[in-house]
């Protein structure tokens, strides 16, 4: 797949206590971006992947799905309805995989070969590269789920079976209107650490930090468990 040329999908401003490394932005931000990516954490990059074109690529395509999900539908922004515990997860996902499945020409649920592991259980998506797949996550479970998400990415490159991956998850200021118990950002923070010291030899594994552009009362909330299409 050749490299897709997108606008850049950065709005706003940090607004973590972790600084923003390597993935970074640069000046042309779009300020008509929908879905905030607020932050990116690198805990794994080794060997020489990060400097190819494939990674460019995936990188490109990955800012441009998390950043076209938009709520309502027919908004040009992310605006969720602050009730507490009031909005599903699963359709903000479900927008993002969208693009990159119909775009992008990523596959969505599909099982990973991880070596000496029976049955490591599907990913959210794949992307093929020329050696290995790059795996995708989008978090819509708890914290346990965030955990297992980054175990299974940072396996598949132990195993070297795979070429790196990415997570995605909320911050802890759109945290109280999801879903509860969802994964968030700032609770797995203390683990990362753990690994950012792993001996990987070559892959990517990053977190990328996501949430809304504002917060009105008379917006619909987001369905629980419905089709994700709307969101795009």
């Amino acid at each position: 797949m050749g490299r897709t040329s997108t606008r850049n999908a950065y709005v706003g401003q940090l607004c973590l206590s972790q600084p923003m490394v390597k993935w970074v932005a640069g000046d042309n931000q779009d300020d008509g971006a929908m879905m905030k990516i607020v932050h990116e954490e690198i805990l794994i990059s080794a060997g020489e992947f990060e400097a190819t074109e494939e990674w460019l690529d995936i990188r490109t395509e990955i800012r441009e799905a998390v950043s076209s999900v938009v709520w309502p539908e027919g908004s040009d922004k992310f605006i969720i309805n602050p009730v507490r515990k009031g909005n599903g997860v699963k359709p903000i996902k479900n927008g993002c995989m969208i693009v990159l499945r119909d775009k992008f020409g990523w596959e969505a649920e599909k099982s990973i070969f991880i070596r000496d592991v029976k049955r490591p259980g599907n990913v959210d998506a794949i992307r093929l590269t020329s050696t290995k797949p790059f795996v995708f996550e989008w978090e819509t479970g708890n914290i346990s789920s965030s955990h297992r998400a980054l175990n299974k990415i940072a396996l598949g490159l132990l195993r070297e079976t795979i070429s790196g991956g990415v997570l995605v998850l909320p911050t802890r200021n759109i945290y109280p209107y999801l879903t509860d118990r969802i994964g968030n950002y700032e609770e797995l923070q203390p683990y990362f650490q753990t690994w950012k010291s792993m001996p990987i030899k070559q892959g990517i594994m990053i977190i990328i930090a996501v949430e809304h552009d504002d917060i009105d009362t008379s917006v619909p909330l987001i369905q629980k468990g419905t089709d994700g299409r709307a969101l795009v």
